[in-house]
This record gives C-alpha cells, structure tokens and sequence, in this order.
C-alpha cells in the first residue's frame, strides 16, 4: 500500500503542471539597472543625429539615383535596360554588410583613398537603396495609365516635361506606400555602419555596455528609439497619403 502511495505522488509530480513564476518576479530576476546607465543616456542619444544623418543623406541619393535607374529600365535603348536590370541584380543578390565591408575596407586597398565611415555609409546605402528604389518607381510608372502618356505625345509634349510634370506624380502616389517601407528599412540598416567604426545610435550604446558591463538596458533603450522613428514615419505616412487622396 505504502508503494502504491509512493507511484502515485512521483505521478503527480511528474504530470502536476509547473507553477508559473509571477511577472513581477520574472522582471526581479532579470536585475536590470536602469540606474547605472542613466548618466550614458545623452552619449547614447547623441547618437540619434549620426543615424539620421546616414539615413536622410542616403534616401535623398538613393531616390535620385532609383528615378535614372527605372527610367533606365523602361528604356527602348537595350544597353540602359540591360544596365538597370544588372545593376538591380547584383544590389538585390548581395548583403547590405558585404557590400559596405568591400567599400569600407577595400577601397583604402585598390585606390590608396582613405574613405571615411559615412562617405562608405552613405555610398553603399545610396547604391543599394537605388536598386530598390528604382523597382518601386518603374513598378509606380507602368501602373499610371498608358492612355496619360498617348495624350501628352500627341499634343506634342516631349519625354522630359512628360515624366516630370505628368507621370512621375501620378506614379509617387501609386508607390507612396512602397517607398515609405524602403525609408523604413534603410533607416533600420543604418545600424550596420556601427561595424565600421561609425558611433551611431547602436554603437553607442555598445560602448556604454562595455563601460558599463551591463549591455541589456542600453540596447534596449537603442531599441525603442529606432521603434519610435518607425512609428513616426508610419503615422506620417498615412496622413500625407490621405491627404494626396483628398486633393485628387
């Protein structure tokens, strides 16, 4: 009898459900200590300007550079076409950190040029982002209506004042969604420069976690910085697309 009691506690222990540790307990057991590193934050935030920096500066280049390229692709010249589409290839098929590694480290190597780290950013940024970009706003340029452009030739517009006046900005608004996800996402790869040596939201706070040996807090920190951007560029997104909306 004593055996049969015995079996069937081990049973219950084994089948029992494990108790499950109270929130509140589980963030004690972590120890985090925001107070250690609330003297960094400043250092820590100077770094918000950097990343900004290679964003915007990279965007602006990037965009430029996307409207040659597409403009390249719905070219009847064949060797502009086949140039665009390699080109998109090659951006598109290589990581982001390889192609910023080669321009950053090798350029020193096959030019004698020392490059700086937002020279290397805001080229391979730039370069990349063309290559997106310039999907997006072909994508945006084949959707306007074919009937647009037919209209404009047989008043006798010619192709420039067509593209700028007519078609880009009809197409701008197709692909407003599309190029705000491409900011988006230039803006969370900027991170990458911390692994040239720029000091950046991210690297910062790497070097406060060293100095500090806690590293958890700052990234985390660092983390809901980049969230917040996000957020705002999504908020603002919506109601400028609205408001393109309302005016057409």
């Amino acid at each position: 009898m004593l055996n049969k009691l015995e079996n069937s506690e081990s049973l219950m222990m084994i089948f029992a459900p494990e108790r499950v540790p109270e929130f509140p307990l589980l963030l004690a057991d972590l120890k985090l200590d925001f107070a250690a590193i609330a003297p960094s934050l400043p250092f820590i935030l100077t770094g918000l300007w950097v990343t900004l920096q290679f964003t915007l500066i990279s965007l602006f280049f990037g965009f430029i550079w996307g409207t040659i390229l597409a403009l390249f692709k719905i070219s009847s010249f064949k060797p502009l076409y086949w140039f665009g589409m390699a080109y998109t290839s090659i951006f598109r098929g290589v990581p982001l950190l390889v192609t910023l590694s080669v321009i950053y480290f090798a350029t020193p190597q096959l030019t004698g040029f020392n490059i700086q780290p937002l020279q290397a950013g805001v080229l391979t940024f730039s370069l990349n982002a063309g290559a997106y970009v310039s999907e997006v706003i072909r994508a945006g340029i084949l959707a306007v209506d074919r009937g647009q452009t037919e209209a404009a030739m047989s008043l006798g517009v010619t192709y420039k004042p067509m593209m700028l006046d007519i078609i880009l900005p009809q197409a701008v608004k197709n692909i407003l969604p599309a190029l705000v996800n491409e900011t988006i996402a230039l803006l969370k790869d900027s991170s990458l420069v911390s692994t040239i040596g720029a000091q950046d939201l991210l690297r910062r706070a790497q070097i406060v976690g060293a100095q500090k040996y806690v590293y958890f807090e700052p990234l985390l920190i660092v983390g809901l910085v980049y969230y917040a951007m996000v957020m705002v560029l999504t908020l603002a997104a919506h109601a400028l697309e609205r408001r393109l909306h309302r005016s057409s």
